[in-house]
């Protein structure tokens, strides 16, 4: 990954060269920003720059022997650390994450989960990782510039990996950087917070997703413009709009049945849908809650005829030129209470056939407000 590679994001590019070629590089960078704008992309390339030993005034060389190492993720000064299961290290999936973010550096949680067939395991960064961290970065660099140190969701760390680290980032071995990577840093122990240079990147710019979609992958500029509008600065949604996405749409079938089975107070196929759910494992039912929540808030901002403010597909939107009067200043609040409540229970394995049979339950009361 170079920066040119990068959609969008020209100001972060300019400031992170600029801060290599001033000699202002910090040892910890928790670069921040939602899914799909690019964050590990910007630390790929960042790291790749660090260490090129021929640095070109906008991006890496690409020749040198850093960079052509670095081409398969295979750099020995660049380590990797990322959530794994089954009490595992990141080095026991190393030759499938190298695949992985190479086929694609945007990708989400969930893609993944899926990569590494993790079903109804939830991936964390175990304590462990910060003993294997800290034996790397002991070692002497190869090439003798920068040890670097990229941890995707730092935010999934256990607290005693977390605590173990925080050592380490408050006296890093000498040429040390480390890039910490974080959809959510306020989850982040405040500790490493305030040890880290914070880094926040902002959604991508409609242009630039339209622009890639047009020059990438031959979508008609009629239907480039709308996806881009409709991704609101995330790639990764862009790219789910063009390749039909299954996922999506299955969570898109379940939630209109959730809803018309709720208005119409059909119990018994309420709880044949709460079994339908609960079988398709928690992480996928976490996204499904995301994704009911984000419908509810389109569809109550819907109502304001503001179409500048919607970002659904096509078939999001149709449903809610029929759905959206049901969400209303009575209910939206008290709905999205409910969905918080049903993905903090699944979080903590409470059984998820109860969890989503009584949220469907408080929706037969809260639809009729």
């Amino acid at each position: 990954m170079f920066f040119k590679d990068i959609i969008g994001q020209e100001e972060a590019k300019k400031l992170l060269i600029q801060e290599v070629s001033e000699d202002r590089i910090p040892h910890a960078k928790l670069i921040c920003g939602a899914e799909g704008v690019g964050t590990y992309p910007l630390a790929l390339a960042y790291a790749r720059y660090l260490n090129c030993t021929n640095r070109q005034a906008t991006d890496a060389c690409g020749t040198c022997p850093s960079c052509i190492k670095f081409n398969k993720l295979s750099h020995p000064d660049i380590h990797f650390v990322f959530p794994v299961i089954k009490s595992n290290v990141s080095d026991a999936y190393l030759p499938e994450w190298r695949k992985f973010v190479l086929q694609s550096a945007y990708f989400n949680f969930n893609h993944w989960l899926n990569a590494i067939k993790a079903e109804n395991s939830q991936a964390v960064i175990y304590a462990k990782e910060a003993d294997e961290i800290q034996k790397k970065l002991s070692l002497k660099s190869n090439e003798g510039l920068y040890k670097i140190c990229i941890i995707w969701l730092p935010e999934k760390m256990r607290i005693e990996c977390a605590n173990k680290l925080l050592k380490l980032l408050e006296e890093p071995p000498t040429n040390t950087v480390f890039l910490l990577v974080s959809e959510e840093p306020d989850m982040i122990l405040q500790t490493i917070q305030s040890r880290s240079q914070r880094f926040n990147i902002p959604p991508i710019d409609e242009e630039s997703i339209n622009r890639e979609l047009l020059q990438k992958y031959g979508v008609n500029e009629a239907n480039s413009k709308n996806i881009a509008h409709l991704a609101n600065g995330n790639f990764i949604k862009a790219l789910e709009t063009i390749h039909l996405n299954e996922e999506n749409q299955l969570f898109f079938e379940l939630f209109v049945n959730l809803m018309r089975l709720s208005y119409q107070r059909k119990i018994k196929e309420m709880k044949q849908w709460s079994e339908q759910v609960a079988s398709l494992g928690r992480e996928r039912q976490k996204k499904l809650l995301q994704y009911c929540q984000r419908l509810i808030r389109e569809n109550f901002i819907y109502n304001f005829h503001q179409q500048n403010l919607n970002y659904m597909t096509l078939d999001e939107n149709n449903f809610a030129t029929r759905f959206a009067p049901f969400i209303n200043e009575r209910n939206v609040m008290g709905i999205m209470d409910e969905l918080t409540e049903a993905q903090l229970h699944i979080e903590q394995n409470v059984n998820a056939k109860m969890v989503f049979f009584d949220f469907s339950l408080k929706m037969i009361v809260l639809l009729k407000q």
